[in-house]
């Protein structure tokens, strides 16, 4: 049986009144990767889920915004990772409006084993325009990953890639950027290879103070693959990249079967 090719680009909203930026960028990159555009809210107050609907509509009245695909959903009764299978979400953009360590690791945990890649907008972010894309390029295998989504944005927003490699004895980083050029080199768009001054550990790091800068649009990082008893007690690598950026960070799960942007 095949599965039908993902089709939407949704938006998880907490508040309205500071959603403007997040609901013209998800319709931006709607707009760009030909795909429906949706907004979805999940609340533990179901007495509020007629109110919560009306304020949103309203507001994308006011963009000029498609009001088709907006859910308004009661928290326990599905999961984000289930909704977003269900209505063949291909890319996902969370509202991250509380900013503490305890709100971003649940937004993690909620997110741990999408197959879609997501991106953490901030309130203070500006709307989307989508033309420089920063890679960053580790040691590790799934690191390749990331390769279609920064083509998607290469080839249907004309975006201009790097790819930040990082600086290890070893090839396996090495390896993974030319896996990349192949993809890349199918299609016309822009992009080039840096090499990082750090190694894999501390490239993320690297990579996200360079993106700031250096003003690039996002930043492409890779989720942890397992939480070790460090990630636990401290937090993950992402938790910590996504709490200080001042740039919207897109990230990919460690897996094999992501979807794709792309046809």
């Amino acid at each position: 049986m095949e599965t039908a090719d993902p089709n939407m680009i949704l938006t998880k909203i907490e508040h309205t009144e500071t959603a403007e930026n997040l609901l013209k960028s998800t319709f931006y990159l709607a707009s760009k990767l030909d795909k429906k555009f949706g907004a979805v809210c999940f609340l533990s107050d179901v007495e509020q889920i007629d109110v919560k609907k009306e304020e949103i509509v309203s507001l994308l009245k006011k963009l000029n915004l498609p009001t088709e695909n907006i859910y308004i959903l009661p928290e326990k009764e599905i999961s984000l990772i289930d909704f977003c299978e269900k209505e063949e979400v291909s890319f996902l953009l969370i509202q991250l409006q509380d900013y503490s360590r305890k709100n971003i690791q649940r937004e993690l945990n909620a997110c741990r084993e999408l197959r879609i890649p997501y991106l953490f907008f901030k309130n203070e972010f500006e709307v989307l325009n989508i033309k420089r894309i920063l890679v960053s390029v580790s040691f590790l295998m799934e690191d390749y990953e990331k390769a279609q989504f920064a083509s998607a944005f290469g080839r249907f927003c004309n975006a201009d890639v790097t790819l930040l490699q990082a600086n290890d004895y070893g090839s396996k980083a090495a390896t993974t950027i030319e896996k990349m050029k192949l993809l890349f080199d199918k299609f016309s768009f822009k992009y080039q290879v840096e090499k990082a001054e750090k190694d894999s550990f501390k490239l993320d790091k690297e990579a996200l103070q360079k993106a700031e800068q250096e003003n690039f649009d996002i930043l492409i990082i890779s989720a942890s693959r397992e939480y070790g008893l460090d990630d636990v007690i401290f937090g993950p690598n992402e938790l910590h990249l996504i709490k200080k950026s001042s740039v919207p960070l897109l990230v990919v799960n460690p897996r094999s079967d992501l979807y794709t942007l792309c046809d």
